[in-house]
């Protein structure tokens, strides 16, 4: 059987977590790694370090589940901004009979300020992921990625369309 690895970024409030989810529950035998939880600390500290132990945690589980006879379908969503950060987890991770998507997930300017608005509002989000997330969506037309833009649609919509890559 030939594994699919859905790799998904876009920047903070695009949906990525989300569509990730509904595709678990669609995708035959799958399974789900947002990359946020390899890096869930208090304080949140960025340096090489933390950096470093991050990604190898990230690849060291994305190539268990690719191991695993049981999954068909790894998810795997980040908000990975950079080319290098795509390049580097997919020169770690385990290719051998494996189909790669690498996905960015995209949307006006407009759309993130009211979807972040939402989430500060309801307490998940900080007031200052607008600026930050903003400022980062210029970085995914960069990216040697297949575009999705989220703009007026579901969910269930976007996940359909990454369903069918």
């Amino acid at each position: 059987m030939k594994k699919k690895l859905y790799i998904i970024g876009g920047t903070m409030g695009v949906g990525k977590t989300a569509v990730c989810k509904r595709l678990n529950e669609i995708l035959p035998n799958s399974v789900f790694l947002d990359g946020d939880w390899c890096w869930y600390a208090d304080p949140f500290t960025v340096n090489e370090e933390t950096k470093k132990m991050v990604l190898e945690n990230i690849c060291f589980l994305l190539n268990q589940f690719l191991d695993c006879i049981c999954y068909e379908n790894i998810l795997f969503c980040w908000v990975m901004h950079e080319q290098g950060i795509i390049d580097d987890i997919l020169h770690r991770i385990k290719k051998d009979n494996c189909e790669i998507k690498t996905i960015s997930l995209i949307c006006e300017a407009q759309t993130l300020r009211e979807r972040l608005e939402k989430d500060i509002l309801s307490g998940s989000r900080e007031g200052d992921i607008i600026g930050r997330s903003i400022a980062r969506l210029p970085l995914y037309d960069c990216l040697d990625t297949i575009k999705i833009i989220t703009d007026s649609r579901s969910i269930e919509s976007i996940a359909g369309e990454i369903a069918e890559l």
